[in-house]
């Protein structure tokens, strides 16, 4: 587990557990612009692999940004949520119930649940650009409270 980013840094890691403080996650509909950009990505991606091809075609990228606002040792930071569960988990939800419901239920997931119980994030970089950090998911963790033994 690491207190910040910059630790990490420091530390020349490339893949860290952070337990963030005063999170805020943020929902924001994305432009119709940005959905098409997306769309043309994953058609442009299916082309290149034999493998996935059909199926990576087909998605339909998450028509809202999802973000976190949060702090750490260092200070502020503001990450896109990147894990790709969440935008299954908006996807599913919706399906199930309506867009709305799925909005209000990853905000209080999010906003109150996890916070509340212990949340860390899994975060990283790439080979490629190292100093790039991101979120690559959110990771329902309790806090511990670990009860004081008498020796």
């Amino acid at each position: 587990m690491i207190d910040s980013i910059q630790q990490a840094v420091a530390s020349d890691q490339s893949l860290g557990i952070l337990r963030p403080r005063n999170t805020r996650f943020i929902i924001k509909k994305k432009s119709v612009t940005r959905l098409e950009d997306e769309r043309k990505a994953f058609r442009s991606a299916a082309r290149q692999t034999q493998l996935f091809d059909k199926s990576l075609a087909e998605l339909e990228p998450s028509p809202y940004d999802f973000r976190f606002e949060f702090y750490d040792s260092d200070g502020k930071h503001n990450y896109s949520n990147g894990d790709w569960e969440a935008h299954a988990m908006f996807w599913r939800e919706r399906n199930r119930t309506s867009e709305a419901r799925a909005l209000q239920w990853m905000n209080e997931t999010f906003n109150e649940a996890y916070p509340q119980r212990g949340m860390a994030f899994a975060i990283g970089n790439q080979k490629k650009r190292p100093q790039t950090w991101q979120l690559l998911g959110v990771i329902r963790l309790d806090h511990n409270e670990q009860l004081d033994l008498d020796i």
